[in-house]
């Protein structure tokens, strides 16, 4: 149901589209817009990755990294990669204090996940594993495409808003197919609106990253410990800097970066927290199931010191 709601969705966002350029410059302005469109859409297709990593200082790592802690980091993503029967992604770091983690890339064989210091030296191991679950589950879905195609859509959205401001007055009121009015009303309403269907596409796709997740890892429980822990060192007041630059890409992380927002509202980017984790909790996954999970390291229990502490 997940991915029908997705595609209906983005439906009504290319729809919207597609009526903002008509009703701004008719059947031409429709087409100019859309070419202009098609064109960022295909250099976020093939550079969106590079885009989100550098714009967060993403640091790659690997097996040989000093910290033992990022060492179990990679040695949990390259096992739950194979567990969901993904390529092994680029695995990356995020210098901040703010815990929370993310993926991007185009598809499976193009994909990075990063994780945030803050992150690292907040859960325990089986924690940070529900955590990465969740961000390679965005990657099997194919949900990083997905939320780079609506972003571009969105964005070309405002974009025509933006001209039917400043150009709108340039052609005789029943020239225009909506006249006057029509394109004040266009220019306001449309960035709201395709900013509503953006949310709703990141909020169905997280609570179906969450499920998926949770069989990657075979632990529900353990992402829905992780995500309360987030939530709350988020309230504390832990600033993600680039986020806050940059609030486009706050669907991309696990967590709202951006503010704690307390219920699934029109304007949130994220499901509210609880209702996740009620949704994990009801999975049900046994005991046994969460037993089968490998651990290197010792899970422990409540907040640990990181290496960057």
């Amino acid at each position: 149901m997940n991915h029908i709601k997705t595609f209906v969705l983005l439906a009504g966002l290319t729809a919207l589209f597609v009526g903002a350029g008509y009703m701004i410059g008719g059947p031409t302005g429709m087409l100019i817009a859309l070419v202009f469109a098609l064109g960022i859409n295909l250099f976020s297709y093939w550079n969106a990755d590079k885009i989100v990593l550098r714009m967060y200082g993403a640091v790659e790592v690997d097996a040989s990294h000093p910290e033992p802690l990022v060492r179990a980091y990679v040695a949990d993503i390259e096992d739950l990669a194979r567990r969901a029967g993904l390529p092994r992604p680029r695995i990356t770091v995020i210098d901040s204090e703010q815990p929370n983690a993310f993926a991007t890339g185009r598809d499976p064989d193009h994909a990075a996940v990063a994780a945030s210091t803050g992150l690292l030296g907040l859960l325990d191991r089986d924690e940070i594993r529900g955590v990465m679950a969740h961000e390679l589950a965005h990657v099997k879905n194919r949900d990083t495409l997905t939320m780079t195609v609506t972003a571009t859509i969105a964005g070309a959205i405002s974009a025509l808003a933006n001209f039917a401001f400043f150009f709108g007055g340039s052609r005789e009121d029943d020239e225009r197919p909506g006249g006057l009015i029509g394109t004040i009303a266009l220019a306001i309403l449309a960035p709201i609106a395709a900013m509503l269907v953006q949310m709703a596409i990141s909020r169905s796709r997280e609570y179906e990253a969450d499920r998926v997740g949770a069989q990657i890892a075979g632990d529900g429980r353990a992402l829905a410990r992780a995500l309360e822990k987030i939530e709350a060192y988020a309230r504390g007041g832990a600033v993600n800097v680039e986020a806050e630059r940059n609030p486009a890409t706050a669907h991309l992380f696990i967590i709202n970066p951006l503010s704690g927002r307390g219920g699934d509202n029109l304007f949130s980017t994220h499901p509210a927290t609880h209702n996740r984790v009620e949704a994990l909790l009801r999975l049900g996954v046994s005991q046994a199931t969460r037993g089968r999970v490998g651990a290197a390291v010792p899970a422990g229990d409540g907040r640990r010191i990181g290496p960057w502490r």
